[in-house]
């Protein structure tokens, strides 16, 4: 086959996708639009300076809107009133009381007591030059922590 051919029969494939199934049209736009745009492109017959993005809005717009599906509407049967009972109350054993938010816990509290505790340490040893060469702040609360444990 020539490129005519080949061309020719795109074009003719192409119109029929469009005029055949609006349906298919409708759920494909992209495949639809994308197939016309390569065809319009290789045939040379795009508008001087029309992007992809400008003919896929025109395409979409002249594409067939897909028809809205209705579902029938159910006829109401009256029913039976529905007698609700509210299960008996139960009573939970809460171990301890509720943590209110943003309070730290117990457990929480004494570290950051002992944190400060080691941190002000930590600071006057540095200061006197009492801290061993290389050691960090993280290693000395290490140490620090274990030992008011």
């Amino acid at each position: 086959m020539t490129h005519i051919m080949k061309m020719a029969l795109a074009a003719a494939m192409l119109a029929g996708i469009g005029t055949a199934a609006p349906a298919f049209a409708a759920d494909n736009a992209m495949k639809v639009c994308g197939a016309k745009y390569q065809a319009a492109k290789t045939a040379k017959t795009l508008p001087a300076g029309q992007t992809w993005s400008q003919y896929l809005a025109q395409c979409r717009a002249s594409l067939p809107k897909p028809a809205a599906v209705t579902i029938p509407a159910k006829p109401m049967v009256a029913a039976k009133p529905v007698v609700v009972t509210k299960p008996a109350p139960t009573r939970v054993a809460v171990a301890k009381p509720p943590k209110t938010p943003g309070q730290p816990s117990p457990a929480q509290a004494a570290m950051y007591a002992r944190e400060r505790q080691c941190g002000a340490q930590y600071r006057a040893a540095k200061a006197a030059g009492k801290i061993p060469a290389g050691q960090t702040w993280p290693q000395y609360w290490s140490a620090c922590n274990k030992r008011m444990k």
